[in-house]
């Protein structure tokens, strides 16, 4: 159709710009490249400990998912290299963080000791509350290494006798916990000669397992596991 009098020609861009796919053309960087540069970001966390090596392993799926949408539709987004980066940062994070605590795991057992966990020292289902499981009995008066949280008490450094429990809700929130959910710590510990300091973090103690119920002011039930002659680790 002829142009009016008063119509004006539509300019072309010479780059291009107006063209889909040109120069000038806009595209998005897809949100998965987004979540996943901030997955890489966070992914060495995946150095403290176990579970969270599921940050780096997100970023490496994202990673991917956002280099495959950008590889499908070019001409909607970009961002390929963040993507890569993403997977890379992540991956690396992901392999460095388990062969570190692969190596922190191996070396943090003592010679001669064994490996328990709270799990071990629960009554069976239908026994009755502070029962001693046969699991418990099998490593009474053996060396073992256990893992859990310092019971908070007035004393806050200097500690050499403490109550070891299975999780922060106890330790940090004042609960009671259940009886076999306590281990009564006797340090012996030459790097710690004048007692430990309280901490509300993860604390892994060796020492000889024992089975003594007896009473300890404050607690209903008192204690039935103790470690003595126990360390640090």
């Amino acid at each position: 159709m002829p142009a009016g009098l008063f119509d004006t020609p539509r300019q072309e861009s010479p780059d291009g710009a107006n063209a889909p796919g040109g120069e000038g053309h806009y595209r998005a960087i897809p949100p998965t490249a987004i979540a996943a540069a901030v997955l890489a970001a966070l992914s060495p966390l995946a150095f403290i400990d176990w579970p969270l090596a599921v940050v780096p392993i997100l970023g490496i799926i994202l990673g991917v998912l956002a280099s495959r949408m950008i590889a499908q539709r070019p001409e909607a987004f970009t961002g390929r290299a963040l993507a890569f980066g993403a997977v890379i940062v992540s991956a690396v994070s992901l392999i460095g963080g388990l062969v570190s605590l692969s190596r922190t795991y191996i070396a943090e057992l003592p010679t001669g000791y064994e490996r328990i966990d709270y799990g071990m020292l629960q009554p069976l289902a239908g026994d009755p509350p502070g029962t001693v499981p046969d699991t418990a009995r099998g490593v009474n008066g053996h060396n073992v290494l256990l893992k859990g949280y310092i019971y908070p008490g007035k004393q806050q450094s200097g500690i050499a006798q403490f109550l070891l429990v299975r999780d922060q809700g106890d330790c940090c929130f004042g609960g009671n916990p259940k009886i076999t959910d306590r281990v009564l710590v006797q340090l012996k510990d030459p790097d710690h000669p004048k007692g430990i300091d309280f901490t509300p973090r993860l604390t892994k103690i060796a020492g000889r397992f024992v089975i003594r119920p007896m009473g300890a002011p404050g607690l209903d039930g008192g204690v039935v596991y103790h470690l003595e002659d126990a360390f640090v680790r």
